[in-house]
């Protein structure tokens, strides 16, 4: 079925005067969306987090110039979704329980509460009278069956996951009973929110959990051998933080209101063993790869279509992969301290939470 496009009078042109909640406003992803919220003019932003994967430093500017209204608070807990959203104009619903691949395979029951965290919002979002609300979704929905076969040059299409469903663990499950319900509480109630799936996200402040940023601390660490998830076949579209936050905003704006997902990502296909290579190039590190066929890969052959962002919200990725990587190398090997990555790394690939700050005047490293 043909998504709507609702009119003109659904849209959202001025952010100056809207009191915003974005919730895990702390974190990598969600930071991003509150510097682009800024951007546009907000001046009234609350972001709810529990630290448990974010930091403040991410916010500190905006905290200082009394913009950002910042709550520590766990959603989960009694009464705390009905705080966030008291005198809320719109939702940016991101926080939840995550991490990189090998959280995801390893933690089900603990992703599975975002089962909770995400009903609890809708709730209370209702009950506040938001206008609009934001579900920051994933590209874990889709059926794991149609993304085994590297051979094919497969875009993933809104309507491609499902039924029938084949969800990818406890995280892509909770994500799509979250675009499920918020299109039903559309059809039932009239509750506006737009769902955006994203993918394989990269990017300044992102952790060490995640495949691209794990790359760099390997070759920044300067493992060797260089550890390889898989056998370097599978194929991805990462896609830039910066793009990502404009993609929310703008679904946001526009006059999409009836929960419609939306994808938000490149489609540019990168095999993980080419971003290796690109790492060790643009680092000029020399190393071995070892390649880890036991450890949790995912699909295969992920790559989104984003032509319904295109026609719907007018958004389109701008960044090339190279060109962001390059940027990201930058970014970690100038805010890093080597000896503290190694601490902790091992930890990250499998666990949830950013490192600790480092402390003032630590060693940097820099990119040869």
């Amino acid at each position: 079925m043909q998504p709507n496009i609702n009119s003109e009078g659904d849209r959202i042109r001025d952010w100056q005067h809207r009191r915003v909640l974005v919730t895990g406003g702390a974190s990598f992803i969600g930071s991003h969306v509150v510097d682009r919220l800024v951007e546009r003019g907000a001046r009234h932003v609350r972001v709810v987090d529990d630290l448990s994967s974010g930091t403040l430093d991410n916010l500190r500017d905006h905290i200082e110039s009394g913009v950002v209204e910042f709550v520590d608070a766990d959603l989960l807990a009694p009464g705390a979704t009905d705080n966030a959203c008291r005198g809320i104009d719109y939702v940016f619903h991101l926080a939840a329980i995550h991490g990189g691949r090998g959280y995801v395979e390893m933690h089900d029951a603990e992703c599975g509460r975002n089962l909770v965290i995400d009903g609890l919002m809708v709730k209370s979002a209702i009950d506040a009278g938001v206008d609009k609300f934001v579900f920051a979704s994933s590209g874990c929905v889709y059926p794991n069956y149609i993304q085994q076969d590297i051979s094919k040059e497969l875009y993933l299409t809104e309507e491609m996951v499902g039924p029938p469903y084949d969800s990818d663990h406890m995280y892509g499950w909770a994500k799509l009973m979250g675009e499920l319900s918020l299109q039903s509480f559309y059809r039932d109630r009239g509750f506006k929110s737009v769902s955006c799936r994203l993918f394989t996200v990269y990017g300044e402040r992102g952790v060490e959990n995640h495949a691209v940023i794990a790359m760099i601390a390997r070759a920044f660490i300067g493992q060797d051998p260089f550890e390889v998830w898989g056998d370097g076949t599978q194929i991805r579209n990462w896609t830039y933080v910066g793009d990502i936050a404009e993609g929310m905003v703008a679904a946001a704006e526009s006059g999409v209101v009836d929960g419609t997902p939306i994808n938000l990502g490149t489609m540019e296909r990168t095999r993980v063993i080419d971003a290796v290579h690109e790492v060790l190039r643009y680092t000029g590190k020399k190393a071995d790869i070892k390649f880890l066929t036991h450890m949790p890969t995912g699909p295969l052959n992920r790559v989104a279509s984003n032509q319904r962002a295109k026609d719907m919200i007018g958004w389109s990725p701008k960044m090339k992969f190279f060109d962001g990587l390059h940027k990201t190398i930058d970014w970690y090997f100038s805010t890093k301290d080597p000896d503290n990555v190694r601490a902790y790394f091992g930890r990250m690939l499998t666990e949830r939470g950013e490192s600790k700050p480092e402390p003032a005047g630590a060693a940097k490293g820099k990119p040869a």
